[in-house]
């Protein structure tokens, strides 16, 4: 049994439960316990009563350290500064022997047990954000992500994620100061600082916008692997972070803004199948009389000159960190870096019918 918490609220209920969707086919046991960020999310959870799944109130999860600091954090700072208490609560309330932490706008595509398998006798499980070279922000962000984080009931790991969740009471938002970015900076140090940490291995977890040109994306006996360019090393593809997708009200989805680059063949295998089963939910919950927005869409996208313009300031930006070269720089295409896409081209004739399974 593998016992995961994630947290959202009503804006990202079709990713969560495209992630919970996503584990029901591919991992034989677990559990999934979820913090609702608003009375929506978790009215519609608690009432779908949906088998492996247990949603948890804000008013059951809050306690008075994280009420006395909430005011003083936006909503993203204040989901973060939540983030080791979410699996502390878990682990506590439902003494659980380990809690993986997922976020909520990941799909699974193999069993996740492989990784936990990896950590063997270790208390804690960190998973690297494996920049591609030209788009490190890890002096920013942090070496580590908070996307798949595991941490067992025992001494070793109870001290680094009390001792994570103190800090984030303290000090979490959402710029660089003193070292500090968010929750994520905070990790940097764990393998110094604690005992019992190891980092992931597997190169099938932990695959997202920033780090997927270092693979090529494939299917084998309709399941998908990747490749890397540089050792030439075929791995499952366990899980993948869509980070920075975002739909828009005028039938618009942009899978990652315009830092990224990928190509057509990710977005086929990868994203667009992600897209068709986030619409299928979304008409699903519709067809429920689900009436609150459960996609976050609430502005038009940006035009394209916009999109254009943001795109330099990106390239440039890049260029000034010492990323990339005035030659990289001069030979990108911009239609590498433009993913915001008619929601008819990725579920018209071209790219076949929604799924609805």
């Amino acid at each position: 049994m593998i016992n995961f918490c994630t947290l959202f609220n009503s804006n990202y209920l079709t990713r969560g439960l495209a992630l919970y969707e996503s584990l029901c086919h591919v991992c034989p046991s677990f559990h999934l316990y979820v913090v609702a960020f608003d009375n929506d999310c978790y009215g519609y959870l608690k009432g779908a009563d949906l088998p492996n799944l247990t949603p948890i109130s804000l008013s059951e999860f809050e306690d008075q350290e994280l009420l006395a600091i909430k005011l003083t954090r936006s909503p993203a700072e204040y989901c973060w500064t939540c983030t080791p208490s979410v699996i502390a609560y878990c682990i506590k309330e439902y003494a659980l022997p380990s809690c993986t932490y997922v976020d909520a706008d990941m799909a699974f595509y193999h069993d996740p047990v492989i990784l936990i398998n990896e950590m063997g006798d270790e208390s804690v499980l960190l998973t690297e954000h494996r920049y591609t070279n030209e788009y490190d922000q890890s002096k920013h962000n942090g070496r580590y992500c908070v996307q798949f984080m595991c941490f067992k009931d025992d001494a070793r790991g109870m001290k680094a994620l009390l001792w994570w969740r103190k800090r984030c009471l303290e000090w979490c938002y959402d710029r660089l100061e003193d070292g500090k970015f968010g929750d994520q900076k905070y990790l940097d140090d764990w393998l110094e600082r604690f005992e019992g940490v190891h980092v992931l291995q597997h190169i099938g977890g932990g695959v997202a916008p920033w780090n997927l040109q270092q693979f090529v994306f494939f299917n084998k006996n309709n399941k998908l692997f990747i490749c890397s360019k540089i050792t030439g090393k075929e791995q499952p593809l366990v899980f993948f972070h869509f980070h920075g997708l975002r739909f828009y009200d005028n039938e618009m989805v942009s899978c990652s803004g315009t830092l990224y680059e990928m190509d057509k063949t990710v977005k086929e295998l990868i994203y667009f199948p992600y897209i068709q089963k986030l619409l299928s939910l979304k008409q699903n919950l519709k067809n429920q009389n689900v009436e609150f927005n459960t996609d976050g869409a609430k502005s038009p996208s940006p035009k394209k000159l916009r999109v254009f313009t943001q795109f330099l300031k990106e390239r440039i930006g890049l260029y000034k960190l010492g990323n990339i070269t005035p030659a990289k720089l001069k030979l990108t295409q911009f239609q590498l870096h433009n993913h915001f896409l008619e929601l008819k081209s990725v579920t018209g004739e071209e790219y076949g019918p929604i799924n609805r399974s």
